[in-house]
């Protein structure tokens, strides 16, 4: 299916690795000049040249700036005036008790996961207006809706990715721009590698074992009792991202493996 990104500009926010390189990379394959971004030089550039080596026609650059903070987010401006696409994808994790969450942790994944996205959204978003043609994707979680006893914080950020997306969608009226949100349930990132080969280590178990007692234990109304692949979350944000999904607006849409039991 030729989803029309040919000619289309899109900047991906944390996308050196994980989800948000799968979704630049899919974007790349599409056709799109594609913008990556990261907090080190190192990183940005083993991204790019990854996906040069996978598609050498790939129309790919990146930027090494920190967009959990404003200097960050003003680098970025200043090398890239507008974008046809923009998603945001950064955003960090952390297990961590309730009363042990102090103030600065607030603040600090408040930053990177929800004040990452408004930043870049206030810059690109009423020139997508201008133009009459935009996307904007915030890479929200389940856990915006099933709030995780293990890291109330997280559910937090995520909850309010989705509250922003909803509010700026409503002043896309009469426009050909469009704002959404996608709902990613576990998925099988660098982070979560990590994850499960410690606990295997800790627990004496196999990989597959761990995964299959998280499932078991902590997911247990998963539909699919796997980890989803990062290329099935950017197939989801590849698609939103295209003429398309011109339809598709105000939305937020599942890829979390049947986890969440509401009907819509």
């Amino acid at each position: 299916m030729d989803l029309k990104l040919q000619g289309k500009t899109a900047l991906v926010s944390g996308s050196t690795a994980g989800i948000g390189f799968a979704i630049a990379q899919g974007l790349a394959l599409e056709g799109a000049s594609v913008i990556i971004t990261g907090r080190s030089e190192q990183r940005v550039s083993q991204a790019v040249d990854k996906i040069k080596h996978s598609n050498p026609d790939a129309k790919i650059s990146g930027i090494a700036a920190d967009l959990a903070k404003k200097e960050g987010a003003e680098k970025v401006f200043q090398q890239v005036s507008s974008t046809d696409i923009l998603v945001n994808n950064l955003g960090i994790y952390k297990p961590k008790p309730f009363s042990e969450i102090t103030d600065e942790d607030w603040l600090d994944i408040f930053e990177v996961n929800v004040l990452s996205g408004i930043r870049l959204s206030r810059q690109y978003f009423p020139k997508m207006l201008e133009q009459n043609w935009g996307r904007i994707i915030f890479i929200s979680s389940e856990s915006a809706l099933n709030i995780p006893v293990e890291m109330i914080h997280y559910g937090m950020t995520k909850t309010a990715q989705l509250s922003v997306a909803r509010g700026l969608a409503e002043m896309t009226v009469g426009t050909a721009v469009t704002v959404n949100s996608v709902l990613v349930g576990p998925t099988r990132s660098e982070g979560v590698d990590e994850f499960i080969a410690n606990m295997a280590k800790e627990r004496g178990m196999s990989p597959s074992e761990v995964e299959t007692d998280f499932f078991q234990t902590l997911r247990p109304s998963s539909l699919i009792k796997r980890f989803i692949t990062i290329e099935e979350v950017a197939a989801m944000v590849i698609y939103l991202s295209s003429p398309l999904a011109a339809a598709t607006n105000g939305a937020a849409l599942r890829v979390d493996g049947g986890l969440l039991k509401t009907v819509v």
